[in-house]
């Protein structure tokens, strides 16, 4: 019998059927294909709304940097005492250096490096076997003296006055330029750029485009590491100052605390010098008469002629300023400093100065980098994991004359690989999803104030337009409420909001228990700009305050911030804070005193979504 025959009789496996088995695998494949997609596009959109929630708090907390300082000003205006009290201090505020600190030796000389010291030193002047000790040491956890930290110091202010406010720069086909973007005391992302792109030298340029320091543990490395490199290689080494190279950022954002702490003896010398430094650090680099390298963006009045005779400290929009979709120019309202510019004002500034691109920084970004306006703005970020461990890529951009941009990306993980996609997600959801939880409990008195106006029913429940709106109203962060909803309210059946389920799982510990709770939420929500007050009017670094300093600087930050707080209130918190009844307050200590609960930390949340 054939194999025909065998195949009529239904004994083989015909081609048809063949053909039906592989279509089924197919569709099969199809469909994991596109559940996977479905999925990980799920993933992404939470990915993105956690990012977004991290980046509207940071502004915002920005926005509240900025007012803090003209609150000092105001200080200055209304609080005489303590300009009588310090009047150095108070200079330090507003721009001015303490002193012109001519002689050098007055700080070096002083400072005996002991034999007992065996962490690196550096040999003057400086070569490139000082570049390679200085990281070989950071990898070791080493620290650098303080007798070299300001010798370094002192130097990079000798060369950088020197400079000019825009650094331009040649380069060639043989030739590469390396572009870095904001760094903020993540070594380990500075170690990596240079493991997969070699040490600066001669033939390895590079421009660091600002924000070196603060919120990472490791600014002072990340600045020694490039000042040495500066000092060693000054025309192939350029540096950019960015928004936090200023002393009233670097009390909020951790700088000063880390300085501090690592130098405790001479910490507040190093600040000093530091302070210093900023202001002589470049404005921007020009690369072939073509690209415009500055920190943050520019303005319809940014004008570059100006900018090349101004004085370097006065240059706040193009260190703030962001680039947006939108036409025009307008107040950057997030942030509270700069602007924001759409394509058409990129366009005008780059074809009046005959440049072709703007290459900036100052905005995390998911990839590490971004393209808008047409090709003609790029953003380089160069500090991965920066809100959470998987949150985003670092990158950096390599360039020659007559070749297109190259991106590199990379990401520092502590693990040897990275965590599955959906691990890093929820990592990163649940953190976000506990600080915005954290400002909302700041605002709860308000929240509920603005909840209960829409419900007229008082049912304690609101449609979630309304919810959202309150929401948007109260906080002004800009967050897609309505999909952020599920992890911060219940709901019932139809689709109204409990709004009351929103601080259910959280609240703000009381260190006197009986301040009244709107008190209390707002010493918890300005503790940061209270703290960085006090420990200015602490000039002794004492750890205390007296009770009439107390008083006469809260009142006056209650005008200042416009706070609905009565005198009594202050005053009988004031009594309560003076455990030992000796006149005076340990404020610092007063302060940590108000942290959040989060009720339900141990429970596990992994089945939460955003989306």
């Amino acid at each position: 019998m054939s194999t025909h025959d065998l195949e009529d009789m239904g004994c083989g496996t015909s081609s048809s059927t063949k053909d039906r088995k592989s279509e089924k695998v197919l569709k099969a494949a199809l469909v994991i294909q596109n559940w996977y997609r479905g999925y990980s596009a799920r993933l992404k959109a939470r990915q993105r709304y956690a990012l977004t929630i991290f980046q509207s708090i940071e502004y915002a907390d920005e926005q509240g940097q900025l007012q803090l300082s003209n609150f000092f000003s105001f200080m200055l205006e209304n609080y005489t005492q303590i300009h009588k009290k310090d009047p150095e201090l108070l200079a330090r505020l507003f721009g001015s250096t303490l002193q012109d600190y001519k002689d050098r030796q007055d700080y070096v000389s002083h400072i005996d490096v002991p034999d007992s010291y065996h962490g690196p030193r550096l040999q003057f002047p400086l070569t490139f076997t000082d570049i390679d000790l200085l990281v070989e040491a950071f990898k070791q956890q080493q620290i650098l003296h303080a007798h070299y930290v300001l010798e370094v110091l002192f130097e990079t202010k000798k060369v950088l006055k020197q400079m000019p406010n825009f650094t331009h720069v040649k380069t060639s086909p043989s030739k590469e330029l390396t572009i870095c973007g904001d760094l903020h005391g993540k070594l380990d992302d500075l170690f990596l750029i240079f493991y997969k792109n070699g040490l600066p030298s001669g033939s390895n340029t590079y421009i660091f485009n600002g924000d070196f320091v603060d919120r990472g543990k490791h600014s002072i490395e990340i600045l020694m590491i490039l000042f040495v490199s500066f000092l060693v290689y000054p025309n192939d080494l350029h540096l950019n100052r960015g928004n936090h190279e200023d002393f009233m950022m670097n009390l909020r954002y951790g700088f000063t605390k880390e300085i501090l702490h690592k130098y405790k003896i001479h910490g507040k010398k190093i600040l000093q010098i530091l302070e210093d430094v900023y202001t002589w650090l470049p404005i921007g680099t020009i690369i072939d008469s073509e690209i415009l390298v500055i920190h943050g963006g520019i303005s319809e009045s940014t004008d570059l002629n100006l900018l090349h005779r101004i004085e370097r400290n006065k240059v706040i929009d193009i260190l703030w300023s962001d680039p947006r979709g939108k036409r025009g120019c307008y107040p950057n309202t997030s942030r509270g400093g700069g602007c924001y510019f759409g394509p058409d004002i990129t366009s005008k500034v780059l074809n009046k100065y005959q440049l072709k691109m703007l290459i900036r920084s100052h905005e995390c970004k998911p990839e590490g980098y971004e393209i808008c306006h047409d090709g003609k703005v790029v953003t380089v970020f160069s500090a991965s994991n920066y809100y959470e461990e998987g949150s985003n890529r670092g990158a950096y951009i390599k360039l020659c004359s007559g070749m297109n941009l190259r991106f590199f990306q990379y990401q520092v993980t502590k693990a040897t690989c990275l965590r599955p996609l959906y691990q890093r997600v929820n990592t990163i959801e649940s953190s976000a999803i506990r600080i915005l939880k954290e400002r909302m409990i700041s605002r709860k008195t308000d929240l509920i104030h603005a909840f209960q106006l829409q419900d007229r029913s008082k049912s304690g429940k609101l449609p979630m337009g309304q919810w959202a709106f309150s929401m948007e109203n109260v906080l002004g962060l800009n967050l897609p409420w309505r999909s952020l909803s599920p992890h911060l309210v219940t709901t019932d059946k139809s689709g109204n909001i409990n709004y009351m389920s929103s601080f259910e799982d959280i609240h703000i510990q009381k260190p006197v228990k009986e301040a009244q709770s709107t008190l209390i939420e707002t010493l918890y929500r300005y503790r940061s700009d209270l703290q960085i007050i006090f420990n200015v009017i602490d000039s002794d670094h004492s750890g205390l305050i007296s009770m009439e300093e107390f008083r006469a600087m809260w009142k006056l930050f209650n005008s200042h911030y416009s706070i609905h707080i009565d005198d009594f209130q202050i005053d009988d918190l004031a009594e309560r804070m003076d455990l030992n009844k000796d006149g005076s307050i340990d404020f610092n200590e007063f302060l940590k005193a108000f942290y959040v609960v989060h009720k339900l930390d141990n429970v596990n949340k992994s089945d939460s979504k955003l989306a």
